[in-house]
């Protein structure tokens, strides 16, 4: 018994005791460690076992299927898109500004319109009637007080009643072609009444020159700040009853002489642009212009 023991002792005495490594746990007894191996190798010689894709959804086209067969499109299809599109940019800038092909210069011009310098001798020769015919009424007044003679009361009657006649105009323009103040008046007022007219019938209900204001890339001057105040006036549809005095009407005349200039621009562009479409068998770019209203 006490020699088993002893070689009991030895046994555990030889035997190697467990050691520690630094960052990891003792190391197992050495039948631990055995199983342990035991383990790793079979897990070593198990074959790996691929997980299965996920299933692709029937209604996700491939991306890169899809990009395959869409169509990019050709250089023909952009230049014609684009054809189309200037050629309804300038069909629709003929139509929309048409109506400044029916001004009347003339009309708007006002060339006859009286000049300050008439107007002005007109009121001189109107105030030398006006003092004459007093002179000549004082004369006959005091006639009847007696302060002076009755024949000379008598002149200054006849005189008065002759400087009367001379004021009338159907004698007036017996002795003289000149107009009278009161008739270049009324001629500067009938001017301007008929120049509102036409500038009311150009205008229309939807107004002219703000819609000719898109045209301004074909000159420049339609861009000018001067026209600003009549371009917000044919906007608001109020442009004609604001025209009261000459120089508004010469401003209106200077805007659409400018845009009959675009105008001829623009309509020679479509014409051109035609001619490409057609000789491009663009049928459906080659239009004409929509009619006027």
């Amino acid at each position: 018994m006490a020699e088993t023991s002893i070689k009991a002792k030895a046994a555990d005495t030889n035997a190697p005791a467990a050691q520690l490594r630094p960052g990891r746990a003792a190391d197992p007894m050495p039948g631990v460690a055995a199983q342990g191996k035991g383990a790793d190798d079979m897990a070593d010689n198990t074959p790996a076992v691929s997980q299965p894709s996920e299933p692709e959804s029937p209604g996700t086209p491939d991306v890169s299927e899809a990009e395959d067969g869409e169509q990019a499109p050709s250089e023909a299809d952009i230049e014609l898109a684009m054809a189309e599109s200037r050629q309804r940019k300038l069909r629709l800038m003929l139509r929309q500004c048409d109506r400044v092909l029916l001004i009347d210069f003339d009309l708007l011009s006002m060339s006859d319109w009286p000049d300050n310098y008439r107007l002005a001798a007109a009121r001189r020769s109107r105030d030398l009637w006006a003092l004459s015919a007093m002179v000549a009424a004082t004369i006959f007044l005091s006639g009847l007080t007696g302060f002076v003679p009755a024949w000379v009361a008598g002149g200054g009657f006849g005189a008065f009643v002759i400087i009367l006649l001379l004021g009338v105009p159907v004698v007036r323009r017996i002795y003289t072609s000149k107009p009278s103040y009161l008739d270049l008046v009324m001629q500067r007022q009938r001017m301007l009444r008929d120049a509102r007219k036409h500038v009311e019938h150009l205008e229309g209900k939807d107004g002219l020159i703000w819609q000719c204001a898109r045209m301004s890339e074909y000159n420049n001057g339609l861009r000018h700040s001067r026209f600003s105040d009549l371009l917000q006036l044919s906007e608001q549809r109020v442009l004609p009853r604001y025209l009261t005095r000459r120089e508004h009407l010469r401003l209106y005349l200077i805007y659409l002489l400018e845009a009959e200039k675009a105008y001829n621009r623009v309509q020679q562009a479509f014409f051109d642009g035609n001619q490409e479409a057609i000789d491009k068998g663009w049928q459906g770019v080659a239009a004409a212009p929509e009619p006027r209203t």
